[in-house]
C-alpha cells in the first residue's frame, strides 16, 4: 500500500492551546488542523471535552501524547491505552503519536521525556512495545525523536541509526520533528543533514516545527518563540524528501496571538510552494534541453 493512500498531507496546523479557545470559537479561522495533547482530554466529561467537541465540529484534529513513555522498564499501561483508544473513536484521528524515551520506573514518574541509550538491547524492548501499542490502537502509531542534552556511555550507535532501527523492526513511524534534529545537534556536536540521510523518510506521517532558546554553549527545546532559519533550511531539505506531509507548529509558552501563532505555521506553506516552484522550473530546464 502507497504511504500516500495511508495518511492524508493534512496541511498546515498548530497545536490546540487554551489561551486561543475564544479566538478560535469567535471567528473560526481557516486553519488546516489542530494537533491536541491526548492526555488534556482523556477525561470523562466536563469543560476540556465540551471545547473538544467544538473543535471537532469545525477542524480535523490529530492526537499527540506526552506521558506513555515508551522505553520505561515498567509494564505497558493498558488502562491508559484504553482511555487512548477511547479517545481516538471520538476524535477519528488519522494517526497516534508519542515520543520515543523513557519517564517512569517502579513507584516513580519523573513527568519528563528523557533520553534512551542507543543499543541493541532497547531498540528490541522499545520495538516490541511500541508494535503492541499499534495493534491495540488499531491505527498507525509513530514515535517523535527528542531534544537530548546528554548521552550515555553504553551509546552503541548514533541516534538516527537507533531511530530507524526502532521503527523499522516495530513496522511503525515517525513523527519527525526537525528543531528537535537541530537542538540536538547543537548540543552534541553532530550534523543535521547527516540525521535526515540516514532515516527512512518514507516512514515519516507528520512534522513538528518549534521554537528554541539558543544559550551559546546549547540550546533548550523551549516551544516559546519564532522558528529560527536554520530549522527552516534543514525542513526545506527533509519535507520535499517525504514526499508531501503534514507539518505542524508546535507553540506552548510565552503565547502569541493565534494570529501571530498561525502567521509563523504558514511560513511552512510559503516554503512549501517555492520548493515546488523550483522543482518545476527544473523540470521544465530539463524538458527543453530535450525538446
Amino acid at each position: 500500500m502507497k504511504k500516500d493512500s495511508i495518511f492524508p498531507n493534512l496541511g498546515i496546523g498548530i497545536g490546540l492551546r487554551i489561551p486561543h479557545y475564544e479566538t478560535i470559537f469567535r471567528d473560526k479561522p481557516a486553519i488546516d488542523w489542530f494537533e491536541i495533547i491526548s492526555e488534556n482530554f482523556m477525561v470523562d466529561g466536563g469543560k476540556p471535552i465540551e471545547n473538544l467537541e467544538r473543535i471537532l465540529d469545525s477542524y480535523t484534529v490529530v492526537q499527540h501524547g506526552v506521558s506513555l513513555a515508551i522505553g520505561s522498564p515498567d509494564p505497558l499501561d493498558f488502562a491508559y491505552l484504553k482511555k487512548l483508544k477511547a479517545l481516538t473513536k471520538k476524535t477519528k484521528t488519522p494517526w497516534v503519536s508519542d515520543h520515543l524515551c523513557w519517564g517512569r520506573l517502579a513507584g516513580a514518574n519523573f513527568h519528563d521525556l528523557l533520553p534512551l541509550p542507543y543499543t541493541k538491547e532497547v531498540i528490541n524492548y522499545v520495538a516490541e512495545r511500541a508494535r503492541i501499542v499499534q495493534d491495540y490502537l488499531e491505527l498507525p502509531f509513530a514515535l517523535e525523536n527528542l531534544s537530548s542534552y546528554v548521552a550515555y556511555q553504553s551509546d552503541e550507535m548514533p541516534e538516527w541509526d537507533f531511530y530507524s532501527a526502532v521503527v523499522e523492526k516495530a513496522n511503525i513511524y515517525m513523527m519527525l520533528d526537525v528543531n528537535n534534529i537541530y537542538v540536538s545537534s547543537r548540543n552534541h556536536g553532530f550534523d543535521p543533514l547527516e540525521y535526515c540521510r540516514n532515516i527512512p523518510l518514507h516512514r515519516v506521517l507528520q512534522i513538528h516545527l518549534a521554537g528554541h532558546k539558543d544559550h551559546g554553549d546549547y540550546i533548550l527545546d523551549t516551544h516559546d518563540d519564532h522558528v529560527c532559519d536554520a530549522v527552516w533550511d534543514l525542513y526545506a531539505e527533509v519535507y520535499p524528501k517525504t514526499q508531501g506531509v503534514s507539518t505542524l507548529l508546535e507553540w506552548d509558552d510565552n503565547f502569541v496571538s493565534l494570529e501571530e501563532t498561525w502567521a509563523e505555521a504558514l511560513k511552512a506553506k510559503t516554503l512549501q510552494v517555492d520548493l515546488e516552484t523550483k522543482r518545476a522550473v527544473c523540470k521544465g530546464e530539463v524538458h527543453a534541453q530535450f525538446a
